[in-house]
């Protein structure tokens, strides 16, 4: 049977609400197992299936929680649409079956770091460093187009191999290159300018995009963070020089655009 769009979407608005879940528990260090059932953060009410149906409960429930009146953040809404939305748009793409299982597990990966980002500065490890291993499990199986290590290939490691080193190199590289960075800037103002978190993150972006794709989306994060960023702080009255941007959500942000404009060398036919 073939894997419609329509029903990748789908598949999509229920994997975001698993994601949500992730976004709430995992900065708190919750478990994601127990309780199985979701509950309303402000009375610690379980919620029942009914209402929590992928964006028709919160529509339904008009935002807030049936039991206290509490508010429900839009976050859990917005969350499971741009999941539907990606997961609809990479399917329809027509891409083999393995790369489009491997751009569906990097766009659910990005929008989680997003907002766990966004919302409490925290990458977790889970998507961070399970990110770059699987992402390295996929270059095996699905393998992208070689960059960094093309030449050292010469025809002497197999399809799989040689793509594995790609991301591999690209992984372990440019996640360096962003500790170095931030070991450079705490040597000069004294203070921490880059978590390891976003390190990590940058290592999981190297093993999905491989080093192009890695780079131009360090570099399009940079600059959205800067434009937007900026804008933000001046906008709110912060401390320019205490205020903490989410660099993770704006490698998210620019991981899942260049994902779809670096499809060739992710996912060459």
């Amino acid at each position: 049977m073939t894997f419609e769009p329509w029903m990748a979407g789908l598949l999509g608005l229920l994997v975001g609400s698993f994601l949500n879940v992730c976004i709430y528990r995992l900065p708190q260090e919750l478990s994601l197992l127990k309780p199985a059932r979701s509950f309303c953060p402000a009375c610690g009410h379980g919620i029942a299936w009914y209402d929590n149906l992928p964006v028709l409960s919160y529509l339904w429930l008009r935002g807030r929680c049936r039991h206290c009146g509490a508010r429900i953040s839009l976050r859990y809404p917005a969350v499971e649409l741009l999941t539907g939305i990606l997961f609809y748009s990479v399917t329809a793409l027509g891409l083999p079956g393995i790369y489009t299982a491997k751009l569906l597990v990097f766009m659910a990966i990005l929008v989680t770091l997003l907002f766990t980002d966004l919302e409490e500065r925290f990458l977790p490890d889970l998507f961070t460093l399970g990110g770059a291993v699987v992402g390295l499990i996929f270059a095996w199986f699905a393998p992208m187009q070689l960059g960094a290590v093309i030449f050292f290939y010469q025809g002497r490691w197999g399809e799989s191999a040689a793509s594995l080193g790609e991301a591999a190199f690209a992984s372990l590289f440019l996640s360096g290159l962003l500790y170095l960075l931030g070991e450079l800037y705490y040597w000069i103002r004294k203070r921490e300018g880059l978590g390891l978190g976003d390190v990590k993150m940058l290592a999981t972006l190297g093993a999905f995009l491989g080093l192009q794709g890695a780079l131009f989306s360090l570099a399009a994060a940079s600059l959205l963070g800067c434009v937007v960023g900026l804008a933000y702080m001046a906008w709110n009255k912060k401390d320019f020089a205490n205020y903490e941007l989410p660099l993770g959500s704006f490698l998210s942000l620019a991981g899942i655009a260049l994902t779809f404009y670096f499809l060739p060398s992710i996912a060459p036919r």
